[in-house]
């Protein structure tokens, strides 16, 4: 028997040995590519990018990056500040594993999409829509979500606009197209105009409850709704963009305090018990639906950047993200 110590491999042991490190090297460096190609199809589709979710804990904020358009996550030790990397939406809120992001379709008229997202920010339900976005909420289990789009006009400071207000519920798939479906009590009676608009919805925690702004006549009230009644009442004046805390008892709300149409909106809070309301901290004129970041903070839009404030009147603002708009706290 010879001895093969030390003996070199034959011609065609050493070719399958470079075709099987190159397959290798290959396989790893398909894979980077692919990667890569994955996050920029992500970028260029509008979608969120793989392992960007909502299951960031406890405390984390989301905002609308409003250089790229798409959702971000609020991390001071990433660069920037942020880690960029959800979907492009116009307008964005989530809660309860469920996300809401409404997505302005390029062309005349202006078109839109109400996108209905999963915990890990996959697209689950599509729904075509006339208008601009406006604002955008999903209730604290996740299960009822609601969206208000500019039919005409792009802002309430101007005097011509009209809205058009939806409510989805996933437990059943039932969508209210339009609020004004819903039978509305204004000063104990009936009422009907053709001027009536609702937005600015914010459901309580049993998913049948909800307050919402409604403009009749000139004037602004704030409603208490009833989804299983199918019913509306009125409760008092000069409330809009109401947003229920946590526990139920109090609702953040923009006041106009001025008729012009410079700034005409202060920050305050109102006491569904006592009735009794006091203005944040914040003085500048606010044009946002507030978030309650936890039972004590509100977070809001100004400026091109997320601001917070305590609830409570006390302390000052503080900004959370230059750059940014659309806050939602999932946790």
């Amino acid at each position: 028997m010879p001895d093969l110590t030390g003996a070199r491999p034959s011609t065609r042991t050493r070719v399958w040995i470079l075709v099987l490190a190159l397959l290798i090297l290959g396989g790893g460096a398909t894979a980077y590519t692919l990667r890569a190609a994955t996050g920029r199809e992500a970028a260029a589709t509008g979608t969120a990018d793989p392992g960007f979710t909502l299951d960031a804990g406890t405390g984390a904020l989301y905002v609308r990056d409003t250089t790229s358009g798409r959702i971000a996550r609020v991390d001071p030790s990433a660069p920037g500040g942020r880690v960029v990397g959800g979907p492009s939406c116009d307008r964005f809120h989530a809660a309860g594993g469920t996300a809401l992001c409404l997505q302005r379709r390029p062309g005349v008229p202006a078109r839109s999409y109400a996108l209905v997202l999963d915990r890990q920010l996959r697209e689950v339900r599509r729904i075509g829509l006339p208008g601009i976005p406006s604002r955008a909420r999903v209730s604290a289990s996740g299960n009822m979500l609601a969206w208000t789009m500019f039919a005409t006009g792009d802002s309430y400071a101007r005097s011509a606009f009209s809205t058009r207000t939806s409510i989805l519920d996933l437990r059943t798939g039932y969508l209210v197209k339009n609020m004004e479906q819903i039978p509305l009590t204004l000063g104990g009676r009936r009422h009907h105009a053709p001027d009536v608009n609702y937005w600015g919805v914010s459901f309580a925690a049993d998913d049948n409850r909800f307050y919402a702004t409604v403009s009749t006549g000139g004037r602004t009230h704030l409603v208490e709704g009833d989804m299983r009644g199918w019913s509306a009442r009125a409760l008092r004046e000069n409330v809009e963009c109401p947003s229920l805390s946590p526990d139920g008892t109090r609702l953040a709300f923009k006041k106009r305090v001025s008729d012009g149409p410079d700034e005409p909106w202060r920050l305050y809070v109102y006491e569904l018990a006592t009735g009794r309301e006091h203005a944040v901290a914040e003085r500048r004129g606010i044009d946002d639906q507030a978030l309650w970041t936890d039972g004590d903070t509100l977070a809001y839009g100004y400026g091109g950047g997320v601001w917070t404030v305590p609830a409570d009147g006390t302390g000052a603002p503080r900004q959370r993200a230059a750059g940014a708009s659309s806050p939602a706290a999932p946790h």
